[in-house]
């Protein structure tokens, strides 16, 4: 599917199952695909992945290999996840906190020390820009 060649993929979907693959266990993995391979190119992906899983491979399961394997690919979020999996496992030990206008103010006294205060929003102000990252990145 990564080459996005559908017959190829249809081919060795046959083969697995022949070979005593267990159908979920593929439809697991196309989920996994839909996910990290077609990622954001394709954001109904991941729900046609998901109704096959729901649906028991291995019905519709040739109409899924098709879709993901024509679909354009992207992993930006799995190339995302790593990178910041990277810097927190780089940066225990530093005491990262959440910053304080991210924080909610669930108490008066939370309040008074600064929780929350100019959070901004951005629903209701999308050309507002505030930080989300810890203040040493």
């Amino acid at each position: 599917m990564r080459g996005s060649d559908a017959d190829a993929a249809i081919y060795w979907l046959v083969g697995m199952l022949q070979g005593g693959e267990q159908p979920l266990y593929i439809a697991m993995r196309l989920i996994r695909f839909a996910s990290h391979d077609v990622g954001l190119a394709d954001l109904l992906a991941l729900n046609q992945a998901v109704s096959c899983y729901q649906a028991r491979m291995p019905r519709g399961s040739c109409t899924v290999l098709r879709l993901l394997s024509f679909a354009p690919k992207s992993i930006a979020i799995y190339r995302g996840i790593g990178a910041a999996q990277k810097v927190v496992r780089e940066s225990v030990g530093q005491n990262e906190v959440v910053p304080l206008h991210l924080r909610n103010a669930t108490a008066k006294l939370m309040k008074e020390i600064g929780y929350g205060k100019c959070y901004i929003y951005t629903p209701d102000d999308p050309q507002a820009t505030q930080s989300y990252m810890p203040p040493s990145l």
